[in-house]
């Protein structure tokens, strides 16, 4: 059964390649959704798919690529709404 996480990541997180990184880990973990970069400096992704996948996706998001500083994540569960196709980055 799908799952779906809501991640907000605070620190040293724009600038160093979080979001693509993200969507190549999502890829990865065959997890769906969006991530983009939020006006007070964190970034917000929005991610569906079975729930150790997601777990994945949330151990890998507390360190990041290499050049991030990750302070922090705000991690929100909810009902899966199979709205993604995909995962991608949002402008």
């Amino acid at each position: 059964m799908n799952q779906r996480a809501r991640i907000i990541v605070k620190g040293i997180v724009q600038g160093v390649y979080f979001r693509d990184s993200t969507r190549r880990k999502a890829v990865d973990l065959h997890v769906t959704g969006i991530v983009r970069n939020r006006p007070d400096g964190t970034v917000e992704i929005v991610c569906e798919g079975p729930e150790e996948a997601i777990k994945g996706l949330i151990e890998w998001c507390g360190h990041g690529p290499r050049g991030a500083f990750v302070e922090g994540l705000e991690i929100t569960w909810g009902t899966c709404t199979a709205e993604f196709r995909d995962f991608r980055i949002v402008y």
